[in-house]
């Protein structure tokens, strides 16, 4: 009886390593106006949509840290220190896996302050806090483009070494795909890499979406098991407010074309329907929330 247990703690712990990541963070570092490093500054990150609140000191080298937070947004962070003047940063935005760098300085209390504009001059793309090759396709790319199928695929096609379900030349076979940082591989590897590939029918709605990260090459010691990409999708999860969407779509033989180069075909009867809707809102306000989509 004690091996069966000692095996299967081995393979929790080796399954909680290889499983992928569903939230992001906030680093940054706490300096004063004089270049001091602030040990023991408050930071608040509250998560606007949710009223969810994340809190952290930062360190004798005015470093903090805050991780397991949130995808998406937007965020309202202020940092406090006593005996100067408190900051506040709003529609900040996080990446799934990705961590957002904020660094602070704070200006003494008696120092008289004037208008201070704030531009972002962060690159997105070129940054110490990536880990290799990486494409996300957050909430507004995946309301904002156009999708032909309904499918992840009209957006993982983003990356830019895809190529429908291959990047960078490999097969799609040779992906892995994953859910809430569970896998969602096809267990068969006969037809479409994700279930319900070969009936041409996707595994979950984009209306139950709320990021996509693609990594072709990454330096992450928690995503591996592939050659091609890691493709990591998390859904979305109620907020304080009620919302709801709702589509359908109808073809039928009269939407097809009935020619080719002038001659005549037959055009078989055809009918096709497909509708959907999802709502999500707040159980117990800042607490629990619900998500749901049919």
């Amino acid at each position: 009886m004690k091996k069966i247990i000692t095996l299967l703690l081995i393979f929790s712990s080796f399954y909680s390593v290889i499983g992928q990541t569903t939230t992001s963070s906030i680093k940054g570092l706490v300096k004063s106006s004089n270049n001091e490093t602030l040990p023991g500054a408050t930071v608040q990150a509250i998560h606007t949509p949710t009223g969810s609140k994340y809190s952290a000191l930062s360190n004798e080298d005015g470093r903090f840290s805050m991780l397991n937070m949130r995808i998406g947004g937007p965020y309202k962070i202020v940092v406090t220190f006593v005996g100067y003047q408190s900051e506040e940063f709003n529609d900040v935005y996080l990446d799934l896996g990705k961590v957002f760098s904020l660094d602070v300085l704070l200006k003494d209390e008696s120092q008289k302050l004037e208008e201070v504009k704030v531009v972002s001059s962060k690159n997105k793309v070129f940054q110490s806090g990536r880990t290799g090759a990486e494409t996300t396709i957050g909430r507004r790319e995946l309301s904002a483009l156009p999708s032909i199928s309904r499918s992840a695929d009209d957006f993982t096609r983003l990356e830019p070494t895809a190529s429908g379900g291959s990047f960078g030349g490999r097969n799609d076979q040779y992906n892995s795909y994953s859910l809430n940082g569970a896998v969602f591989n096809n267990p068969f590897g006969l037809d479409a890499a994700t279930p319900g590939g070969q009936t041409g029918s996707q595994p979950i709605s984009l209306d139950a979406i709320d990021q996509i990260q693609v990594a072709t090459a990454p330096y992450d010691v928690t995503l591996s098991g592939f050659t091609g990409a890691s493709v990591n999708a998390v859904t979305k999860s109620g907020s304080n407010e009620f919302h709801g969407t709702a589509y359908a779509f109808y073809r039928n033989q009269d939407m097809t074309g009935s020619k080719i180069k002038g001659e005549k075909i037959f055009v078989p009867s055809l009918e096709q329907t497909q509708a959907g809707f999802s709502v999500g809102g707040p159980i117990i306000k800042n607490k629990l929330f619900f998500f749901t989509n049919f």
